[in-house]
């Protein structure tokens, strides 16, 4: 499509027509800037000799001006045989009112719109959420369908003794239109105990988290969610019962996907009843499971070594160990998540650095069969208590994310460290964020090229490879595949390979590993607090 816009009359005003035309060329549309203070005879012969399909209009002065200049303008486009033209006005509020007054526009845009009502109507999609059709349903579709930006995803879930205020929250955040994807927080109780209601403790419900207990608690809060933008909507995975709690998730919530881990959400992080061996090989099997229906799969392995203070290098190793199991059970879309600021003691070099190591290990199963999209998020155990200061946090956070050009941004709400976030805070951190990712893709430099993180990212990849190595020897006698072996990986935490400060005195792991924040980066150190190499720190533990 050719499109011709420009500001009209007097007004000089073209910072928010040149990002329209900018959005219109991302789209693969011809376009032609008029520049400022165009007037209607100009735009005339412009439209003459550029032959626009849709001629765009600008003007950010009075309504009382903008009627005026808006007559004059259709006035002279229906006298030079002009008014058959597509045309879309953009304005401040009050004078995209009068442009709608007038009717001369199929589309107004008064810059309180989301940016991916604007990239709807360049393809042709409707000019609001209201006229368009329903979206994409799968995640995958939906990223299509949205991209340059990512899909926006959030947790929600009001703890309370009943689901009647989640129910509420997801209709009203649903209205909003803000968020693409609703994962449900569910309480202790649903993850582990939803099939077993001997076992569920109502002193306990609604602890962290929404107290859904049955099918239909899961029908009406999927209900909730068809309105508005329809967004998808997901919930945490069990941690029991893992494939009949998928098969639930599925058939009821239509599930976005399933997110899972490997070393996690058993006996040894006090989540679920597995053993941390009888975890490992349930959740190969939940991939598995996913896998063969073409469902997409999360990993959210790799941060939470990260939260538990684990140095830079074990992240980065768990990222590679869960892109390979993942791809050999037969998952085919992988969704890779990127924690930022876990621990909160890293740079923002550090933090970007093991982010690119981490993908440049994970990325390279990727092929025709295995396709990698990245997610990323703030830090759970990082923002400010003071709301100021939090809200300050989420935006730069978000920024620093998006270098990474996320298919998928989970917001984490910038109430995290004071309390679950209502609707209203999801919307609000939601509308934040979006902010930061318009300000980004409209042209963020290159944060990825400071050689300082590069030189990281590199150090962090070839100290993976060695720790990933010893693994693979630790299990070679008794195992086929070592770093698939559930036996083999539940050893590697035993003995130390993979180890956090935080497993002190836990019967699963060694917890013996000391770390400390070294020019923003977290490594690995002796009892001195000098920083040691995975080589060493291997002979230390194996001999």
């Amino acid at each position: 499509m050719r499109i011709l816009a420009g500001a009209l009359g007097d007004c000089v005003h073209v910072a928010g027509v040149s990002r329209f035309l900018a959005v219109a060329e991302q789209q693969g549309h011809e376009t032609f800037f008029t520049g400022p203070a165009t007037d209607a005879e100009t735009f005339v012969e412009l439209a003459h000799s550029f032959q626009p399909d849709l001629i765009g209009v600008s003007y950010r002065l009075t309504p009382e001006n903008a009627r005026l200049a808006l007559q004059e303008f259709w006035a002279l486009m229906q006298a030079a045989g002009l008014a058959d033209r597509r045309f879309v006005f953009g304005g401040t509020p009050p004078v995209a009112a009068v442009a709608r007054e007038l009717g001369y526009f199929e589309a107004v845009f008064d810059g309180s719109e989301p940016p991916a009502t604007l990239i709807r109507f360049l393809r042709g999609e409707g000019a609001t959420a209201s006229t368009t059709a329903i979206p994409p349903q799968t995640t995958v579709a939906r990223i299509h369908w949205k991209a340059p930006y990512p899909l926006l995803r959030h947790h929600f879930g009001i703890p309370a003794l009943t689901i009647d205020p989640t129910v509420e929250g997801i209709a009203a955040i649903a209205e909003a239109g803000v968020l693409d994807v609703v994962s449900l927080g569910a309480d202790q109780d649903a993850q582990e105990h939803f099939f077993r209601p001997d076992l569920q403790d109502p002193k306990s419900k609604g602890a962290g988290g929404v107290p859904f207990r049955t099918e239909e608690d899961l029908r009406r809060l999927y209900a909730a969610s068809r309105q508005g933008n329809y967004p998808l909507v997901r919930s945490y995975s069990g941690t029991a019962d893992l494939l009949r709690y998928a098969e639930l998730l599925d058939r009821v919530l239509h599930n976005a996907w399933c997110a899972t881990s490997l070393f996690w959400f058993n006996a040894m992080d006090g989540r679920g009843p597995l053993s941390l061996e009888e975890s490992i090989r349930d959740h190969l099997a939940l991939m598995a499971w996913h896998g063969k229906r073409d469902l997409p799969v999360e990993g959210n392995e790799p941060y939470h070594w990260g939260m538990r203070d684990a140095p830079d290098v074990i992240s980065v190793a768990a990222s590679y160990l869960y892109a390979y199991n993942a791809k050999k059970a037969g998952v085919r879309d992988y969704i890779a998540t990127y924690m930022f600021e876990s621990p909160n003691t890293l740079s923002n070099r550090m933090d970007l650095a093991k982010a690119l190591a981490q993908i440049q290990v994970a990325e390279a199963f990727a092929d025709d069969t295995f396709h990698i999209w990245r997610q990323t998020r703030t830090g759970l155990l990082s923002y400010p208590v003071d709301p100021a200061r939090a809200r300050a946090h989420l935006a730069e956070s978000v920024y620093l994310q998006m270098a990474l050009r996320p298919a998928i941004l989970h917001v984490v709400g910038y109430t995290e460290a004071d309390h679950a976030a209502t609707a209203a805070e999801v919307i609000e951190s939601a509308t934040m964020a979006q902010q930061v990712i318009e300000t980004a893709l409209y042209g963020q430099p290159d944060l990825t090229a400071d050689p300082v993180v590069q030189q990281r990212a590199a150090e962090l990849v070839a100290e993976a490879q060695i720790l990933i190595e010893a693994i693979r020897q630790l299990g070679a006698d008794a195992a086929e595949d070592p770093l698939s072996d559930p036996a083999t990986l539940a050893r590697a935490v035993m003995v130390g390979l993979l180890d956090a400060p935080q497993l002190q005195r836990n019967r699963f792991a060694r917890g013996r590993i000391r770390t400390r924040a070294l020019n923003g980066a977290i490594v690995a150190v002796d009892e001195h607090g000098h920083p040691l190499n995975e080589t060493t720190l291997i002979r230390q533990l194996l001999g």
